[in-house]
């Protein structure tokens, strides 16, 4: 399983970017996706997290308190993409963004749950 997460750029501060993330590879069922962010002091902070409802119920999210109101994350289950929308970005939103997904695979007749990551994507605002 790979994830791939594109978007990134250089915007201004109230400006809006949207991320996304496709996971590609041999995967029976997506639990969950999420997007963390790491900062110039290393620190990796959780973003947003979906976790992926079925044909009964739908996706539920939840946020960082820091990007509430502003952010939202989204899935579309036919693509394994999911989305990030930025909007009102802020200069302390400046991160490398990465996207994760807990992944159930079939090994033979073993079946589990993996988290797997992807590489990051730059996003950088200015004042």
């Amino acid at each position: 399983v790979q994830l791939q997460a594109s978007g990134g750029g250089v915007v201004q501060a109230g400006g809006s970017l949207r991320l996304s993330c496709v996971a590609s590879g041999f995967i029976s069922r997506i639990n969950n996706m999420a997007w963390y962010r790491r900062t110039p002091g290393n620190q990796r902070d959780m973003v947003a997290t979906l976790v992926c409802g079925d044909s009964t119920s739908g996706d539920s999210t939840n946020y960082a308190d820091s990007v509430k109101g502003r952010f939202t994350m989204s899935r579309d289950s036919a693509k394994n993409t999911a989305y990030l929308l930025m909007d009102n970005l802020k200069p302390e939103d400046a991160a490398i963004y990465l996207c994760s997904a807990n992944v159930g695979r079939f090994s033979g007749s073993f079946y589990y749950n993996y988290t797997y990551w992807g590489q990051g994507t730059l996003v950088t605002v200015s004042s």
